[in-house]
């Protein structure tokens, strides 16, 4: 893609934003939207809008008060990393089901004086006890469930390494200011709405057995009511701690010993009939956390370099994988099912390598150039029929050894992960970017809240293997002492020939992160969508598994039975993932984007709104 259809995209996301925001934003609604009625105990929060034009800096999040805490940093002239460690901080208050100081991420950064693309990968890491039996009992797999409400499952948290060392390294504000409008409202309380009163009610069982999750989650032992304000005391203080005694404070002493006990000995309810397996966490496990910084993956597609994150995380190579098959086809031309077809394929390949190549690079030979050359993508895309479609789940190839049309081996199926993640996108008036992607992994995590703390602790090792899918194949994702599980998340920036920044995007969604993000890029740069049309449209995953998941727009479109006939199978999902994103336009304006009904819709804002 050439400079004149960046500039193209631009003119087009200015003139088309409001149209693209539908009927859930309104020209009043861009921007920082109208204060909404509030408790007296509250801060008013701006509503929810999907899209905002403007200037100064953009914020994009699922939640508003998040957003709100991102914008507060901006305008006292912070950038866009303090901008993110403030917004991903108030997500641990009002999104705690999906991240918070007890899971982890990755976190990419655009730095506009040196137009270059940096990453941290903030991963959560196996205890040094661990080995590859960590989740077998009698030589078997201990059932999934059971391994996710279990100490068994946290692994060594990284989001509070990944805050300071983003900070230590691109930042401008302490730690202390950012967290501050977090605790804020942790103190003070935040607006129950549908979507938490959901994700609270799809964990109530999980939560009555911890006495500490359901004094926090069950107030009088019962569902929050939407409208009702929830505050969390203990985080705000584990927020205060942190600010006064620097994130090294959940590494070493007190904070570190809860997390160990809390582990090892999970607070169950003595009443409770659950199975809670103990963890093997150590002190010397937190005290030895360390972020990585590390290169970016980055693909060339269209003129434009995509960069994103690599391996211990899946989401660099495989997207990267999948729009190198892509690029030897002109996407602008097909008809919509044409397309799908097209963009179902490139997944399901991108999928069969990644289960068999991909891997913690610490502990694994992961072929990371050999993934995301073109040379292997021409060798992959002639498995690619017109009128017909792949064998699923479909053998790997070897990037290491490029043939046309081969593929050999067995196929490594794609394991579950969990789709409780969340995003953020944010963006500065000097044209830095960041796009960070955070977890817990389960909606709720492990369901084990620190007592005292006000924190829910993650599931995240069960993104590892169990055993091998097949023991005659090497499976490069088994458990192992300090190996992070492999993920999916893939936080994305797509910088133009002039190396600045066009599109940042990332998603939620567990494995369906990697196809989200592949779809949301191509709907935005091939099929000429705005960027919140391109989030907005009704998404296809495909894992290299048997069945292709369709949102309900596409299941009850004549799209459907059209791919059907070339004999795709499809299975219905109510909803795929939770995008944000973030547009440059140039003249110190920004574009942000958020969903418009996914996850009750997100909040993008600006600092300035545009006239």
């Amino acid at each position: 893609m050439r400079r004149s259809v960046a500039r193209r995209l631009s003119l087009l996301a200015v003139a088309t934003a409001l149209v693209g925001a539908g009927a859930a934003a309104p020209p009043s609604a861009v921007g920082t939207a109208a204060q909404p009625t509030r408790t007296p105990a509250q801060a008013p929060v701006p509503a929810k809008a999907p899209v905002a034009v403007g200037y100064g800096g953009a914020v994009s999040s699922v939640d508003a008060d998040a957003s709100a805490a991102g914008i507060e940093v901006l305008r006292r002239g912070g950038n866009a990393v303090d901008a993110a460690v403030a917004t991903a901080a108030a997500l641990g208050v009002t999104e705690p089901y999906s991240a918070g100081v007890g899971g982890g991420g990755y976190f990419v950064h655009y730095d506009a004086k040196s137009r270059t693309v940096h990453t941290l990968d903030g991963r959560e890491t196996a205890p040094g006890s661990a080995g590859k039996d960590l989740f077998l009992e009698d030589g078997k797999p201990i059932p999934f469930a059971e391994a996710v409400t279990s100490g068994l499952s946290v692994g060594t948290p990284g989001t509070p390494a990944t805050w300071q060392s983003a900070l230590d390294a691109w930042g401008t504000k302490s730690l202390r200011s950012l967290l501050e409008p977090a605790r804020r409202l942790a103190a003070d309380g935040f607006t129950v709405d549908a979507t938490f009163r959901a994700q609270t009610a799809d964990n109530q069982a999980r939560f009555k057995d911890f006495p500490a999750s359901a004094e926090l989650f069950l107030p009088g032992g019962e569902l929050p009511v939407v409208g009702s304000t929830l505050k969390n005391p203990d985080l705000a203080r584990t927020y205060e701690e942190l600010g006064r005694k620097g994130v090294g404070a959940l590494y070493h002493g007190r904070l570190a010993e809860d997390i160990v006990r809390t582990v090892n000995r999970p607070p169950v309810d003595p009443d409770a009939e659950r199975r809670v397996r103990p963890g093997r966490l150590t002190l010397d496990d937190l005290a030895d956390y360390r972020t990585k910084r590390q290169k970016a993956t980055r693909t060339t597609y269209r003129g434009l370099g995509v960069h994103s994150m690599a391996p211990s995380s899946s989401g660099g190579t495989t997207v990267g994988e999948a729009l190198n098959i892509l690029e030897g086809t002109d996407l602008s031309r097909l008809s919509p099912e044409e397309y799908l077809h097209r963009y179902i394929e490139a997944s399901r390949i991108a999928f069969a390598d990644r289960g068999r190549w991909v891997g913690d690079p610490a502990f694994e030979d992961v072929p990371t150039e050999g993934l995301l050359s073109q040379r292997y993508a021409d060798s992959r895309r002639c498995l690619i029929a017109d009128d017909k479609v792949l064998t699923s789940p479909l053998a790997p190839g070897d990037p290491r050894h490029p043939a046309d049309c081969a593929s050999g081996g067995r196929a490594a199926p794609t394991t579950y992960e969990g789709e409780s993640t969340t995003h953020l996108t944010t963006a500065d008036k000097w044209g830095n970017v960041v796009s960070y992607t955070l977890t817990i992994e389960q909606t709720g995590g492990s369901g084990i809240t620190v007592p005292g703390r006000g924190f829910l602790l993650n599931n995240e090792l069960t993104d590892f293997s169990f055993a091998p899918a097949d023991p005659a194949v090497h499976d490069p994702n088994l458990p192992g002492p300090g190996k992070r599980p492999r993920s999916s998340m893939s936080p994305t920036i797509v910088l133009d020939d002039d190396r600045r920044p066009l599109v940042a995007l990332g998603t939620p969604g567990g494995s369906t992160i990697i196809t989200t993000v592949l779809q949301t890029l191509t709907n935005f740069l091939d099929r000429g969508m705005p960027l919140a049309d391109a989030i907005a449209a009704p998404r296809a995953s495909q894992r290299n598994q048997a069945t292709t998941e369709l949102e309900p727009a596409l299941w009850n479109s004549p799209s459907r039975a059209a791919l059907e006939r070339l004999g795709h199978v499809f299975k219905a999902n109510p909803e795929i993932g939770a995008a944000t994103g973030i547009q440059r336009l140039g003249d110190g304006r920004w574009l942000a984007a958020a969903e418009t009904s996914r996850r009750g819709g997100g909040a993008a804002m600006v600092v300035r709104s545009a006239p």
